[in-house]
């Protein structure tokens, strides 16, 4: 009763169709995460992710949970996630990910999480980092580490455009900065973003770490486009 009391004027409702959520439900509804465009890619060594990174940057293994397509349903997940500070999705799609990892030999193998960073301007600015809670359940499901105090980014770019236009010079790196390096010196590392598209901020956080000695990376994200 008191669940239905806290619920009438509280309602939960599902992140892409808005109804309400039975018990039993969380962030979704049955109905739209039946109809979420899963990849599976976890299953495919070869597999489109890590195609993004062939002759660019050394992979080891490379997923991402969900297509992503312009105004679609996931798109609209991860917009809800960045823009209006729900969370939950992150820890949703985490939870959902690492159970798939868990389950993979090849993951299994993993060390450490560690998470594409967010400028702290535009960490204040948003309150929270929209990969930390994916990247965080990704590390329980595995039981290891999660690190966010070894990549940091350095410089800020207030657009997509901006980010873009510094990949295409192919200065991209440099708004990244390696610390800690001995934390995961010899480790396999598995990076964790929300969305690939062309693979170049992954590619750049994936040179810097190789500073470090001995490393090997392995990517995951929520969606690829």
């Amino acid at each position: 009763m008191f669940h239905d009391f806290i619920n009438l004027f509280y309602p939960r409702l599902c992140q892409i169709c808005d109804s309400s959520l039975m018990r039993s439900e969380t962030v979704l509804c049955l109905k739209c995460i039946h109809q979420l465009p899963v990849t599976n890619f976890h299953l495919q060594n070869e597999n489109p992710v890590k195609k993004v990174f062939y002759g660019r940057v050394l992979v080891e293994n490379a997923t991402a949970l969900l297509h992503f397509r312009k105004k679609g349903t996931v798109q609209k997940l991860i917009h809800q996630l960045k823009y209006k500070g729900q969370k939950e999705i992150g820890v949703y799609l985490g939870k959902w990910m690492g159970k798939e990892l868990a389950e993979s030999s090849e993951f299994k193998k993993i060390d450490m999480v560690i998470p594409v960073p967010l400028h702290k301007k535009k960490l204040r600015s948003r309150g929270f980092n929209q990969v930390e809670g994916f990247g965080k359940e990704i590390a329980a499901a595995l039981q290891i580490p999660y690190e966010d105090q070894v990549l940091l980014k350095k410089s800020y770019s207030s657009t997509q455009t901006i980010k873009i236009r510094l990949a295409r010079w192919g200065n991209i790196e440099e708004t990244f900065v390696l610390e800690n390096s001995e934390k995961i010196s010899y480790k396999h590392i598995l990076l964790v973003d929300d969305l690939i598209t062309t693979g170049a901020t992954l590619e750049a956080c994936s040179n810097i770490l190789r500073h470090s000695p001995g490393i090997k990376i392995s990517i995951a994200s929520m969606a690829i486009a």
